[in-house]
C-alpha cells in the first residue's frame, strides 16, 4: 500500500522572495518510491487554460524551497509553466524519520517522484515536463535526466557534482586514495559515536563568523545564507548543516556516469567567476563526449557572475530567465 505521511506544513508566506500577484500558490505533497512524503510549493499561472507545461525545481544542496528554488518556480510560473519547488527527503518540511541525511539514489528519486506527481496532475500535459536543479541539485537533475525518459528538458544552474566534491574535495585538491581513506575512516568512526550518543552530530552550516582570510566562495555563501538576502530558519546551510555522516555514500558513487546517453535537452548555466564553474564545464564536456545526442545540449556562461548570483540574481539580475523560458518552451513542444 502506497500511503502518504501527514506533514505539518506552514500555511503563511515565509519565503525569502516576494509573493507574485501573477500566480496562484498552494502547498502540495507527493510520495517517492521509498515511501517518503515530500513537501512542495506549487505555482500556477493565473487564468491558465488547458493542459500546461510543467517544471519541478530543487536546490541548492542544503537549502529549502522557501529560498531560491521557490524563486525559480514562481518566476517560471509567471511565464506560463505550472511549477513545483520541493524539499528533498529528510530536509525542510518533507518527511523522512532521520533528518539531514542525503543520498545520491534517494535524492535522484525525489526528482523522479516530482515528475510522477506532475505527470498525474490534471492541469499538466504529461508530455511536457522539465526539471531545474540548482547548485548540488544541478548534478542531481542531470543524473535524473539520464534515468527518467519522461523528462523533456533539464536546466542545471550553477551546478555542483556532489559526488565529485565529496570524493575529491574542492578543485579536486584531495583526489588521492589516501585522502579518501582518511575521510571514510573518520565517517566510520563518527557512525559509532553517533550510535553511542543516541543522536547524529551536525556538521555545521555556512561558517559564521567568516574568518578574514576565508576563500571568496565561503564569503559568497555567507552573504546569501547568513544574511537577510537568503536566510531561512529551515535551511541547513543557514543553520547547523547536514549530519557529519550525512553525505557518506557520495564518496564512491559518481552520479554523472551516463550523462552522454541523455537524449533529452540539457542546459548548463554557470557564472564566469563562480568558484564552481569547473563542474559545469567538465560536465558539459563529458555529456557530449562520444554522444549521439549533442544537438540539444548547451553550456551557457554568464559574464562576471559568481556562484550565488544564480541563486537569486545577485545585484544585476544574473539569472537568465528569458533563456530558461525559451529553452523549456522550445524543447517541451
Amino acid at each position: 500500500m502506497i500511503r502518504k505521511e501527514e506533514l505539518s506544513l506552514v500555511t503563511e508566506w515565509d519565503k525569502t522572495f516576494k509573493k507574485s500577484d501573477k500566480v496562484n500558490h498552494s502547498k502540495v505533497t507527493f510520495i517517492n518510491r521509498y515511501g517518503i512524503t515530500l513537501a512542495s510549493d506549487m505555482y500556477v499561472p493565473k487564468n491558465a487554460e488547458g493542459k500546461l507545461p510543467a517544471i519541478a525545481v530543487c536546490g541548492p544542496f542544503g537549502a529549502v524551497k522557501e529560498q531560491c528554488s521557490g524563486l525559480y518556480a514562481q518566476t517560471m510560473a509567471e511565464r506560463g509553466f505550472l511549477t513545483i519547488a520541493f524539499d528533498p527527503s529528510f530536509t525542510g518540511e518533507s518527511g523522512g524519520n532521520v533528518r539531514f541525511m542525503a543520498s545520491p539514489d534517494i535524492n535522484t528519486e525525489d526528482f523522479m517522484a516530482a515528475v510522477d506527481f506532475l505527470s498525474l496532475n490534471e492541469m499538466v500535459d504529461p508530455d511536457r515536463i522539465g526539471i531545474i536543479g540548482i547548485c548540488g541539485w544541478g548534478g542531481m537533475a542531470v543524473n535524473t535526466a539520464a534515468l527518467d525518459t519522461r523528462i523533456k528538458a533539464t536546466a542545471a544552474m550553477t551546478m555542483y557534482d556532489m559526488t565529485r566534491v565529496n570524493a575529491k574535495g574542492y578543485f579536486d585538491s584531495e583526489d588521492s586514495e589516501e585522502a579518501r581513506y582518511q575521510k571514510k575512516a573518520a565517517m566510520c568512526a563518527q557512525r559509532l559515536e553517533d550510535l553511542k550518543a543516541g543522536e547524529y552530530k551536525l556538521g555545521g552550516g555556512v561558517v559564521d563568523p567568516v574568518p578574514s582570510n576565508a576563500p571568496f566562495f565561503v564569503k559568497d555563501y555567507y552573504d546569501y545564507y547568513k544574511t537577510d538576502r537568503g536566510y531561512h530558519k529551515r535551511s541547513l546551510n543557514s543553520n547547523s548543516g547536514w549530519n557529519v555522516i550525512g553525505c557518506e555514500s557520495f564518496v564512491n558513487q559518481p552520479i554523472l556516469k551516463y550523462s552522454n546517453e541523455i537524449r533529452s535537452a540539457v542546459l548548463l548555466v554557470h557564472g564566469e567567476k563562480a568558484h564552481s564553474c569547473y563542474f559545469s564545464k567538465d560536465a558539459y564536456a563529458d555529456m557530449i563526449k562520444d554522444s549521439k545526442y549533442t544537438d540539444n545540449k548547451e553550456l551557457m556562461i554568464i559574464p562576471d557572475a559568481v556562484h550565488t548570483d544564480l541563486y537569486d540574481g545577485g545585484d544585476k539580475d544574473y539569472i537568465p530567465f528569458d533563456k530558461l523560458e525559451n529553452f523549456f518552451k522550445e524543447n517541451m513542444k
